[in-house]
Order: structure tokens, then sequence, then C-alpha cells
């Protein structure tokens, strides 16, 4: 691993059981994260983009520890915290944090600010008394937030103000990896910008590293140095940032892309709509994920999971994961698969013509 790694995930996998509602014990796993590899390096940000239930906030966890790897690896700083226990991880947890998504349920209601950001000193038993106040209120401004605020309770205060309290909590033992899992999504468009300026003087005044998640293509291009794009549990592109915008290679990059709102109406591009709905993580397609729904499908994509590596034509930093990566100057609103809609099966969870066909029959010999 190179020496400017911070974060380095090898194959990691989690799977979560389905509940039955039975005495039964079902089998079936949720496949939130299924073979995924990627590094963070020191000081940049990794967008994390990908459309509700792709597994983002699940892949964030798994890099962060908070929930336990189902396989594969995590090395932070160069040390393997795939299977330590949480004694073991406590004074990691001094180096890795998380702001979460949501303003008004990450915060206690019946705590005052000041000790829910003075809540890490206490449980690393670093300050306290009057210098943890002080530490405290000391952080209350680096935010943004009027330090005299310190006893006021989270009702109090907006959710943009809310958001950076979270913040406040989140940098109180200095830590070199920040994980954003949507911070802004929550908020009003001008509060936004608000946030998303204060993590970029933050990074630049504390050498902080960020994996930042979301579904907004345009917050990630924003504040992303590299982009990770999702789809059922595995990247299925990551480069640049400004090469995922300007050439985006996998055509659901290319499809989510198009649907971005641009200034300028009259700019010529046509939305590219996807048919189809997203596959169950219970039981996800063979071959490619993307192929149910993938305009350029054709048979190798149900036979044969395609890699995530460089393909013709763009460098090592551009990795995508597709047979038939789309071209530059390809119109994917006009392409059409290959393979008729009937041969895009799920093989996990549908059954072929012949099957359903004596099942059928048999059923009609049942009934007379």
């Amino acid at each position: 691993m190179s020496r400017d790694v911070i974060l380095s995930l090898t194959d990691v996998v989690k799977h979560f059981p389905v509940r039955s509602s039975s005495l039964r014990r079902s089998r079936d796993v949720v496949h939130a994260v299924d073979g995924i590899s990627l590094e963070v390096r020191q000081g940049e940000t990794l967008g994390l983009v990908g459309e509700t239930g792709c597994g983002k906030s699940t892949l964030a966890r798994c890099a962060t520890r908070l929930v336990d790897l189902t396989s594969g690896r995590v090395l932070f700083q160069g040390r393997d915290i795939s299977r330590m226990n949480a004694r073991q991880l406590r004074p990691l947890r001094r180096e890795m944090q998380m702001i979460f998504q949501d303003p008004y349920g990450s915060l206690n209601p019946k705590r005052r600010v000041g000790s829910i950001i003075g809540d890490p000193f206490a449980i690393h038993g670093l300050v306290s008394g009057a210098e943890r106040k002080r530490r405290v209120q000391e952080l209350m401004e680096l935010v943004g937030l009027n330090p005299e605020h310190y006893n006021r309770f989270p009702a109090e205060f907006s959710g943009g103000q809310r958001q950076r309290v979270g913040v406040a909590r989140a940098l109180a033992l200095r830590p070199k990896l920040v994980v954003c899992d949507e911070p802004v999504s929550a908020l009003d468009v001008s509060i936004q910008a608000q946030v998303l300026n204060l993590l970029s003087d933050l990074q630049q005044q504390l050498g902080l590293t960020y994996v930042f998640i979301s579904h907004d293509l345009s917050v990630v291009r924003h504040v992303s140095d590299r982009v990770a794009l999702m789809y059922l549990g595995k990247i299925v592109e990551i480069s640049p940032s400004e090469q995922m915008y300007a050439r985006p290679r996998h055509p659901y990059a290319v499809a989510l892309l198009s649907a971005v709102p641009r200034p300028d109406p009259r700019s010529g591009r046509e939305r590219i709509i996807l048919t189809g709905d997203v596959p169950s993580p219970v039981n996800p397609p063979s071959g490619c994920r993307f192929h149910p729904r993938c305009p350029k499908a054709q048979q190798r994509c149900v036979d044969e999971e395609p890699a995530l590596i460089a393909r013709d034509g763009d460098d090592l930093l551009h990795a995508t994961a597709c047979h038939f990566p789309v071209a530059l100057a390809e119109e994917l609103v006009h392409a059409r698969p290959a393979i008729a809609e009937e041969e895009r099966v799920i093989e996990s969870e549908l059954v072929s013509a012949e099957v359903l066909s004596e099942l059928r029959d048999t059923a009609d010999g049942e009934t007379r």
C-alpha cells in the first residue's frame, strides 16, 4: 500500500440476513456491499455516489468499522482493522469520524450542544471541566457557531446550525479521516452551500481526508477530487472528478448525468430514461448487475461479470466495470439492447420459460 493511502478496502462484502415472519429462519441475505475494493489517499475528497439503496452508507460503515464485515479487509493507515474488537478499535476512533445525514436525528434533543460536542473528550478521557468547555467553545467558533450558545438545546438551532454541531463533534479529536454521509441532503440549497464551504475550509486548515457520500451529482462534482459510482452493491466506475463528468464511460453514469439540470434549456441534451426497476439486492442479477436496465446489454453482460479496470483510451485512474463502455461521441439515447427482455434474467429470482410452462401444465391438471 502506498504511503499516501490512508484507507484501503479489499474485496469488502457485507450481507444482512433477511428477517422472516415465519418460524423457519430465512437463508436469504441482502447483498448490501458485494466485493468492493478501493483506496482513499491522504488529503483528498473521494465522492461516493449512487441512487438510494445502492450500498453507499453501508460501505462507509464498513470502512469505519461501525458494522462488522461479512468478508474482506479494511486497512486504516496500514493497520488491518477488519477483525479488531471494540477495545482494539477505540484508539483508532480518534483518527476516523463520521458526520451523519440527519441533523435532527443524530443529536440527542435532551442534551445541550456543549455536552454533545464534548462527548468525544469524555469518552476518550482527554480533558474535563473548564478545559473541556474551552475546547468545545473553540470548536463551535471554528464551525461558525456562537460559543455563547454552549448551553442551548438542539431544538433551539436551525437545521444548518445543527449540522454544524455534528461537524464540530466529528472534529473534536482532530481526526485524519472524516466520512460525510449525505451531510447536506436534509438542508435547504442556500444552507447546503454554507456547509459545503465550511467543510472545504476545514479540510484546508486541518489537512482532513473526506469520503463524501451523496446522491446529488452536482454537489459531488463541487467537492470531490475523485468520484466512485455505485450500483446495487458494486462500484461500476471510478475516476478523477472532471473525467467522470466530462467523459463518463459506464451507461449508468451517462444516464445519471443526463438527468442533472443545466442552466441553459437549449443545450440540446436529451434525457436518457432507463427502463425497468432496480433489481432486488436479495437476488441480484447474474453477470453485470446493471444489464436488466442497460440500453447496451448483450449476452456477455448476462454471462460474465465485468472487471473494474481502465478501458481502451482511458488512463489508469479511470476504471469502468463494463464490457461495452460508452464511446466519446456515442449517443446512448439511441442505443438498444442486443438481447430480448425475457433473456435478461435474474438467475436466482426468475425461472426459465420451460419451467414456467411445466408449472402451468401441472396447475391446469390439478384444477381439472
